[in-house]
């Protein structure tokens, strides 16, 4: 595996260029009337899943500002879930050194109580300040779609963009080259 500066300046790229793919998939009018389920969100799915495994891949910056652009997009409160997911990624990455030696089972474990954790803050962040949200029913829906499709997002990314958690010899040699 290539550790190259371009190849991280590539990967960095890729990550945006997925993040702005499911937001306009997001985004297209396929339907005119309102659906009666909630889609997982594969953006904090893949988020959680690059930096889990690469956080080199996807700094703070990058994630900050795909989380906030798609706040925009989605008209949701500016900044609320930017920030939430920031801390679920900032969180993860701090306790990954336990997550190395765990089976995948503990990292999706881990993911998911992130995932209820952001959800939660969400929610109360959102009724203390009055605003109006969606029906909790919809909300648990996406909720539970997101935590059970991370597998498949995790699959994706480690088969088809190649981000993979790296060995300890890889870890040694880049600290030593950096």
């Amino acid at each position: 595996m290539d550790n190259s500066p371009t190849q991280l300046w590539i990967m960095r790229v890729c990550f945006l260029g997925l993040s702005l793919l499911i937001m306009f998939f997001h985004l297209l009018p396929l339907d005119s009337v309102p659906r009666r389920w909630a889609p997982p969100d594969l953006l904090i799915a893949f988020v959680f899943a690059w930096a889990l495994r690469r956080p080199d891949y996807v700094p703070i910056l990058s994630i900050a500002g795909v989380m906030l652009m798609a706040d925009l997009m989605f008209q949701r409160p500016p900044g609320l879930l930017a920030l939430l997911v920031l801390m679920g990624t900032e969180y993860l990455q701090l306790r990954f050194a336990g997550l190395k030696d765990a089976s995948f089972a503990g990292e999706w474990i881990a993911v998911c109580i992130v995932l209820v954790a952001i959800m939660v803050a969400n929610r109360l962040v959102l009724a203390l300040l009055a605003v109006q949200q969606a029906p909790l029913g919809l909300t648990l829906m996406q909720l539970i779609m997101t935590i059970s499709i991370y597998p498949l997002v995790v699959l994706i990314t480690q088969s088809v963009f190649g981000v993979r958690t790296l060995a300890p010899s890889d870890s040694e040699a880049r600290a030593t080259r950096a």
